[in-house]
Parts: structure tokens; C-alpha cells; sequence
């Protein structure tokens, strides 16, 4: 698996979020920052969405969340801007 790609784009790696979540060769951090970059480009997709330039593909960011969440990942608040991505 080509790590750096994955946290590019990790759509192009991975068929959907819990694929990632069951990659044994990532380490529980690895699998959080590349399921963080998702969330940032399904957050990005509804931004578009919201805006009327949609044509992507289908929201991930529940998906996303929902993997996150098993992993025990926080929020990540103290990298996120004030932004309609999803910041404070």
C-alpha cells in the first residue's frame, strides 16, 4: 500500500472508510490521519454541494465519522480553522 498516496487521496486507495479501519499493515495513528484527510475532502464535497457545484462522489463523511469514532479518535479542534469544513 503506498502510504503517501493514501493521505493524498484516500479514495484512490481505499474502496470505502472501513477499509481502512481494517488495513493490518497501518498503525491505529496512520489510520487516523488518513481517515482525517477523508473527512476534510467529504466536508469539502459538501461545501461544494451547498453551493451548487456538486458532481462528486457520494458523501463518505458519516462513513468517516462513524470509523473514526471506532478508533477512538477526538476531534481534532486544534488544527481545524473557523470554516464550513466542519472548524470552530
Amino acid at each position: 500500500m503506498n502510504m503517501e498516496k493514501a493521505l493524498l487521496d484516500p479514495a484512490s486507495v481505499f474502496r470505502c472508510p472501513e477499509d481502512v479501519f481494517g488495513e493490518k499493515s497501518l498503525t491505529r495513528e496512520q489510520k487516523i490521519e488518513i481517515l482525517r484527510r477523508w473527512e476534510y475532502d467529504a466536508r469539502e464535497l459538501e461545501v461544494a454541494e451547498e453551493e451548487n457545484m456538486g458532481g462528486g462522489p457520494p458523501d463518505m463523511l458519516d462513513q468517516v465519522l462513524s470509523v473514526l469514532h471506532q478508533l477512538d479518535a477526538d476531534r481534532d479542534t486544534e488544527h481545524s480553522p473557523p470554516t464550513k469544513q466542519g472548524g470552530q
